[in-house]
């Protein structure tokens, strides 16, 4: 079967213009991930793990190599070459991205939030928000919350409303970046259930984990990050 998305030599360098010098954060980056499968990054801080998800996303706008995302007709494009728009077309309905860090307008409430991406698909308001409830009851966010701003919620709250936004639209290729980071156990099990029934359901996943067991119970594949050498150099390896 094709991967829904193959990277090759991904490379991304920051330039710092005062100096006129650029400081590399991935380097020769090379991964596949697939349906149904999830691929973890791993690596030390400052083997730009984060950054080649933020490169897939085109968050970041990546220096070098190409990233080929095959579309729902199987039609492939080069995530790093193509136009703004199909970006947004990908987000919309395609890619969907959970970072450590939730943003959101501070008076919508926390089903609304969760609800967003459904609602850019047409699905009503009162559907959304239904979808929104079920998905935050199973990531044990408290009913009281649900009517109220994030904004106002502790961290790890805020982290499961945050997967909660991620996970409701059952996107073709899922971006997770520490998504448990901020959990205690029990709520880090209810994810972990989650994301296995995503992948049972066909979702790709390209993933980075806190814990070293979680890349153990979820990943199908291991791409393995170094840090950058002097000369910018990093070396990426796959295991089964």
């Amino acid at each position: 079967m094709n991967p829904i998305l193959k990277v090759e030599g991904l490379s991304k360098r920051f330039l710092l213009h005062e100096r006129g010098a650029q400081i590399p954060s991935c380097e020769g980056v090379n991964l596949e991930v697939h349906p149904g499968r999830l691929t973890a990054l791993i690596g030390p801080t400052g083997s730009g793990k984060s950054s080649v998800l933020k490169c897939v996303y085109r968050t970041y706008l990546p220096s070098a190599g190409r990233m080929i995302y095959r579309d729902g007709n199987g039609h492939p494009v080069d995530l790093a070459l193509a136009s703004e728009h199909t970006i947004l077309e990908f987000r919309r309905r395609d890619i969907a991205f959970v970072t450590q860090f939730l943003h959101c307008l501070p008076r919508k409430s926390a089903l609304d939030v969760v609800a967003s991406p459904l609602y850019a698909r047409g699905v009503s308001g009162a559907g959304g928000r239904d979808c929104a409830a079920e998905l935050l009851d199973q990531l044990l966010v408290p009913e009281r919350l649900w009517s109220l701003p994030p904004a106002t919620f502790s961290g790890g709250e805020k982290q499961r409303v945050n997967l909660a936004r991620g996970l409701i639209v059952r996107p073709r290729l899922l971006l997770l970046d520490e998504p448990t980071a901020s959990l205690d156990p029990v709520t880090s099990g209810s994810v972990v259930k989650l994301i296995k029934r995503m992948k049972s359901e066909g979702v790709s996943m390209l993933a980075v984990f806190h814990h070293p067991e979680l890349v153990t119970r979820l990943a199908d594949n291991v791409v393995e990050l170094a840090s950058p050498d002097i000369n910018g150099k990093t070396h990426s390896e796959t295991a089964l």
